[in-house]
């Protein structure tokens, strides 16, 4: 069974699918790992480092993903920067486990089963306490949360704690956080440590407690309606529900000198938090982090990928923030991959076994077909429309 490690090929991607340690791991179990040349040169990671933990480096990218039997990857597979199509690099029967953002390009997917591989999607990891060890959102979506904080520190012109001075008591700063997920309940924890005070917005109510417990005060809004999925992910809502819950926050946004969103629905355009009529009402010098910029972002002005200045507000629109720690990013994510493999190999022999759930939930191609019910739907309507 002959595991293989891809380089990254997007030059913002800095994380890798296995770092030496979980390599270790594998190749004890009797597997046998591949791993690209240079794979880890943006985590400091060397193919000495790789060699040492027992993998065998190959120098030619033609050739690893051809010998792969599972491919492991961050980013989807993309036509490369040499012209070459990653995708058409498999082997009939292989098998890819990634990042592969289902949801938001299911044509992938097809493209996937055409070509007889075995996709298993990260994203589609359920939440469920047997899947959290293979949860890499969470691991991620943690890591964006805690640098977003650091972030607002580094670009607010003001101190975050209290400070008490010769020349006079310094105020905390105000941090207003959009969205109570992993994300969200990191940048409070990151926000509250650094001395701010804290409130927390989420249209799911179930997050209150989690938001006291890191020392915020939970901003609450009563909502007709079913506010989060089975998974416990916070759902699309209302237009009505969405104004309702936009006059709550509107003074909390103004009134604060910054602003973490964080809300995102799978597979959709982000909701939209943030008007540009409220981030004209904020103080000059304020700042809006928006962690959901990839996805049309929860503000009105946000660029994604860019910092930009709007009536004295700094929005900042980042893209990718685990990808700027990639030390640990790649350690939590090869260690939920890692735990991934464990279940789909038993006794060196693979096993897709589809009566498992995580195995039948992260799934979205096999044996030539669209295995996720899900993709299947978003595929039917693309083609109609």
């Amino acid at each position: 069974m002959k595991i293989a490690v891809a380089k990254e090929s997007e030059a913002c991607e800095r994380r890798v699918a296995l770092v030496p340690d979980t390599v270790t791991q594998l190749v004890k179990n009797g597997l046998e790992v591949l791993v690209e040349s240079g794979t880890g040169e943006r985590t400091f990671f060397t193919d000495a480092d790789y060699e040492k933990a027992g993998a065998i480096i190959v120098k030619q990218t033609k050739h690893l993903w051809a010998e792969a039997d599972i491919l492991l990857k961050v980013s989807p597979p993309r036509k490369r920067d040499d012209g070459i199509l990653e995708v058409d690099l498999l082997k009939q029967g292989a098998i890819l486990i990634g990042f592969l953002n289902p949801l938001g390009n299911p044509g992938l997917a097809q493209i996937l089963a055409e070509r007889q591989v075995t996709a298993l999607s990260m994203e589609m990891v359920p939440r469920t306490t047997r899947a959290q060890s293979m949860d890499a959102l969470s691991s991620q979506a943690s890591i964006a949360g805690y640098k977003a904080g650091l972030i607002a520190a580094a670009a607010l012109p003001k101190y975050f704690p209290m400070l008490t001075t010769a020349a006079g008591t310094i105020a905390p700063a105000k941090v207003f956080v959009m969205g109570a997920g992993v994300a969200g309940l990191q940048a409070i924890a990151t926000t509250r440590r650094l001395g701010a005070i804290v409130e927390a917005f989420d249209i799911r109510p179930s997050v209150k407690e989690e938001v006291q417990s890191l020392g915020a005060r939970f901003v609450e809004v009563q909502l007709e309606e079913e506010t989060a999925t089975a998974g416990g992910y916070a759902k699309e809502i209302s237009e009505a529900s969405k104004k309702s819950s936009q006059q709550v926050v509107t003074d909390h946004v103004k009134n604060s000198d910054v602003v973490i969103t964080t809300a995102q629905v799978p597979g959709k355009k982000a909701p939209l938090l943030i008007t540009r009529e409220m981030v004209l009402q904020m103080k000059k010098g304020s700042v809006i982090i928006d962690l959901a910029a990839e996805q049309g972002g929860n503000c009105a002005c946000t660029d994604p990928g860019k910092d930009i200045i709007v009536n004295g507000v700094n929005i900042i629109g980042p893209i990718n923030l685990p990808s700027s720690m990639p030390v640990h990013a790649s350690q939590l994510y090869a260690k939920n991959i890692t735990s991934l493999i464990r279940l789909l190999i038993k006794d060196k022999d693979l096993q897709v076994d589809f009566n498992d759930d995580i195995i039948n939930a992260v799934c979205i191609t096999h044996a030539g077909k669209i295995h996720s019910p899900l993709i299947q739907e978003l595929l039917s309507v693309t083609s109609a429309g």
